[in-house]
């Protein structure tokens, strides 16, 4: 997968088939993505966005993910918890971009 930093740099990390997208952030060290609840949902610190091209093949965000998300400093249409974004053969190079 592929994880785009605000100054454009671009960190191509290997994710495992049901790990989250947090999870391999965090496994991989990547800036950004601090997942402080661990990946319960309740702090917003995995807050990414997907590009527009993957958003469709996700599950779309259910209401307590929406209600955090909304409010993120920062967040739009392509916001997601990157803790919510589980990891699939369907997903292989899912690319996400890291807020400011």
């Amino acid at each position: 997968m592929r994880f785009v930093h605000p100054d454009g740099r671009i960190e191509e990390r290997l994710g495992v088939a049901g790990e989250s997208v947090m999870e391999c952030a965090v496994d991989h060290e990547v800036e950004g993505i601090v997942a402080q609840c661990g990946g319960a949902a309740i702090c917003g610190t995995c807050h990414c966005h997907v590009m527009p091209a993957w958003r469709a093949r996700l599950e779309p965000p259910d209401e307590v993910e929406l209600e955090l998300l909304g409010y993120l400093e920062g967040h739009d249409a392509d916001s997601r918890l990157a803790c919510q974004i589980v990891l699939s053969a369907e997903l292989d190079g899912i690319e996400v971009r890291l807020p400011d």
